[in-house]
């Protein structure tokens, strides 16, 4: 029995892939009394066809169609008006008014060169823009303010201001009736009507906005000794300027309402400071704007006018520069006490280096001397215990011997002793006679060898001695041991003793002038004396 199978695969793929995009850039250009507009239309269109089966590629086609048209378009518009008036006899009024416009438009085509080369400006400028990249700050600040640019206007001879500002500026120039750039310094007249510049205040907005966008979480948050916003919720952001008035700080967001609203026009703004009520006058709720010589404080106006009238004031400005000169003389006693402090402080680091070498080496030496000397005081605990030793063994071979003698004496006193016990008792008489004569004789000395081994005499002595070399040796260290404290309790700093030592002590004096003789004269900067 026999099984067939057949198999039949056909794998069919086919991608259609359709792809057009569309760029159009519209740039309008404002420029008066004429008007231009510039169209752009950039068309990419892209096809793509690809049947695939199995392992052969049949057929694939790609479509890649650029169209491209620039026009631009110029107008002039001339507009005439004439009006006539006149009554009739019933003395009704007639008025016949005649009107003529005429526009000019002018339409250009540019050449594909230079449609490519105007693509790549405009789009740049579009980028850099977008990207806040087109002003810096120095662009886009006011040179007044030195702030961003609040309410834009531009000057006839190109330069920018705050409107503000600049109001400001020719405002106290008004008398004179010539009214000059702060920068160029190039003078008009008349004065010149200032309109808000569209164009730049979009920009600078822009650029606002990517800068708050761009801020790193890092910068924007308060961290530990920041000032934070009070008018932020939750994790508050960095303030930027504290307001006198308000008394408050704000971020770069929750300030932008004094830059832009009229309300807030007349508040005054400093950097940010933790220390607001410093500023603020306790009694008035006012800034803290003019100094008292007489009471030696910090007033606002309304105390200037209250309690503080007749008194000795200045502005906290004047203040300032006449307490700044003084302050010099005092910061100078102050950075010599500094210096004669850090000269005191260099030497006794030196000292102190220099004592700690010295006890170091102090230190080395003695551990050196003292294993010196308990190697010394082991090898004479070794020469006594070996002397004890050789003593105890000598003592004890002789006592040996005397114990091998006497066993040999009992055990032939023992033989003897048994003889005896046995002759006693035989019943030969005869034999009794004839043996009684042998074994009665001594055989030896008949009294005990006076021998006696006295432990305690040998090693008493030695006990002794050393017992009393000990004593001797623990006052003699207790005696040494006082003249060494008395000895480092005096000890002195190592005073410079080279030329070298010296000079690296050394400094340029000065001579006070206000303390010399009328006839000394003094040169070389008060440092010699002629």
């Amino acid at each position: 029995k026999r099984a067939f199978h057949f198999l039949s695969l056909i794998n069919t793929h086919t991608h259609t892939v359709d792809l057009s995009h569309t760029h159009t850039y519209s740039i309008p250009l404002s420029h008066i009394p004429h008007t231009h507009s510039l169209s752009l239309s950039h068309t990419h269109s892209h096809s793509l066809y690809l049947t695939h089966t199995d392992r052969h590629i049949l057929s694939l086609s790609h479509t890649n169609t650029h169209y491209l048209f620039l026009t631009h378009t110029h107008t002039h518009t001339h507009s005439f008006s004439l009006a006539h008036t006149h009554t009739d006899s019933l003395s009704h009024k007639y008025t016949h008014t005649l009107s003529l416009t005429h526009t000019h438009t002018h339409t250009h085509t540019h050449s594909f060169s230079e449609l490519i080369d105007l693509i790549s400006v405009l789009v740049s400028l579009s980028k850099m823009a977008e990207a806040g990249d087109l002003l810096d700050q120095d662009q886009s600040s006011c040179p007044i303010c030195l702030d961003l640019l609040k309410d834009p206007v531009t000057i006839p001879c190109g330069h920018s201001y705050c409107m503000g500002c600049i109001k400001g500026c020719w405002d106290q120039n008004d008398h004179t009736g010539v009214y000059s750039c702060p920068q160029c310094r190039e003078a008009f007249t008349p004065r010149p009507v200032l309109r808000r510049n569209i164009m730049l205040a979009e920009v600078v907005e822009k650029l606002k906005k990517t800068r708050l966008q761009a801020a790193p979480p890092a910068h924007c948050y308060a961290g530990p000794g920041d000032v934070a916003c009070d008018f932020c919720t939750g994790r508050k952001h960095k303030a930027v300027k504290s307001c006198l008035v308000c008394v408050a700080s704000y971020c770069e967001t929750h300030l932008q309402p004094h830059y832009e609203s009229p309300a807030f026009k007349k508040h005054k703004l400093t950097p940010a400071t933790g220390h607001l009520q410093e500023k603020i006058c306790s009694h008035h709720d006012k800034p803290l704007e003019v100094y008292c010589h007489t009471d030696q404080q910090c007033i606002c106006y309304q105390c200037l006018m209250d309690e503080h009238r007749g008194h000795d004031t200045v502005s906290a400005a004047a203040g300032r520069t006449e307490k700044q000169k003084q302050l010099g003389p005092t910061q100078r006693k102050s950075q010599q006490r500094i210096q004669e402090r850090e000269k005191k402080l260099q030497d006794l680091r030196q000292a102190a280096d220099s004592l700690t070498r010295s006890a170091q080496a102090a230190v080395e030496d003695s551990e050196r001397i003292f294993t010196e000397l308990i190697r010394s005081f082991e090898r004479r605990r070794s020469e006594v215990k070996e002397l004890i030793r050789d003593q105890e063994k000598a003592e004890v071979s002789r006592a040996e011997r005397l114990i091998e003698q006497l066993e040999q004496e009992i055990a032939e006193l023992r033989r003897r002793d048994a003889e005896l016990e046995q002759l006693s008792h035989t019943e030969d008489h005869i034999h009794f006679l004839q043996s009684y004569q042998s074994v009665c004789a001594p055989s030896g000395p008949g009294d005990l060898p006076r021998i006696t081994v006295n432990p305690h005499v040998s090693f008493e002595a030695v006990r002794k001695h050393v017992s009393e070399l000990k004593e001797r040796l623990e006052d003699v260290c207790k005696g040494e041991l006082v003249k060494i404290s008395q000895t480092v309790e005096k000890v002195h700093i190592l005073e410079p003793r080279t030329r070298e030592d010296f000079l690296q002590y050394s400094c340029q004096l000065t001579l006070d002038p206000n303390t010399a003789h009328r006839v000394l004269r003094l040169s070389e900067g008060n440092r010699e004396e002629r």
